[in-house]
């Protein structure tokens, strides 16, 4: 019954009054958690932005998340990946960040956005979760430091992700086998976690003898 349920909903909410033409809204707890993850991404993007202003004002200026040799956000920020795109990194995070967070309030607003709209902001959490991998791989076997602040803005940047994947297999606006539809939509949780916990694992491995020490 619950699976009925479920899919009159979606069913209403493709075809019905709330179809195309008005567009897809979601629920408030996907609308909250847009609004958390895009919080968290933007609380790291604005302290690491800060401290970048204050490292270039003052080249002998420690951040607060710089602990210790690995634990290292300095390093971090004084390295070339930290300015990819001829700017600081973070500063694009103050945008996207963002942006995520004012769609997550106009969900919960009542707004509904097309399917053109559902699909770019996917391609844009894919982006995001792509970049953020390489800037996790640069830090840990390239720079061989740790950004805590970072660390925070991966794991929004992943739940974020997976959840707009979500969100669009849950409505059909991304077409994928309709068993694979079902274990996804079972089983949100899996992916996040896994991904998440995958890292924790090479950051516990590529220090190990730092961290036992």
């Amino acid at each position: 019954m619950a699976t009925v349920a479920v899919d009159d909903v979606i069913a209403d909410e493709e075809t019905g009054t709330g179809g195309a033409r008005e567009g897809i809204g979601g629920s408030r707890p996907f609308a909250w958690l847009l609004i958390i993850t895009g919080a968290a991404g933007l609380l790291a993007a604005w302290v690491i932005t800060l401290d970048k202003f204050k490292l270039l004002e003052d080249p002998s200026f420690t951040p607060g998340c710089s602990l210790n040799p690995v634990v290292s956000c300095g390093n971090i920020m004084k390295s070339e990946q930290a300015s990819v795109f001829g700017f600081p990194n973070p500063m694009l995070g103050l945008v996207t960040y963002s942006m995520v967070i004012a769609i997550g309030v106009g969900l919960l607003a009542g707004a509904r956005y097309q399917r053109w709209y559902w699909l770019g902001l996917n391609a844009g959490t894919l982006f995001g979760a792509g970049f953020c991998m390489w800037l996790m791989y640069q830090s840990l076997y390239n720079i061989g430091s740790l950004c805590l602040w970072c660390s925070l803005a991966w794991a929004a940047t992943i739940v974020m992700f997976c959840y707009v994947t979500v969100h669009n297999v849950r409505h059909r606006l991304v077409k994928v086998p309709e068993g694979l539809r079902s274990g996804l939509l079972e089983f949100h949780w899996m992916p996040p976690v896994l991904w998440i916990g995958i890292i924790g694992m090479l950051i516990l491995t590529r220090w190990w003898d730092f961290w036992t020490s």
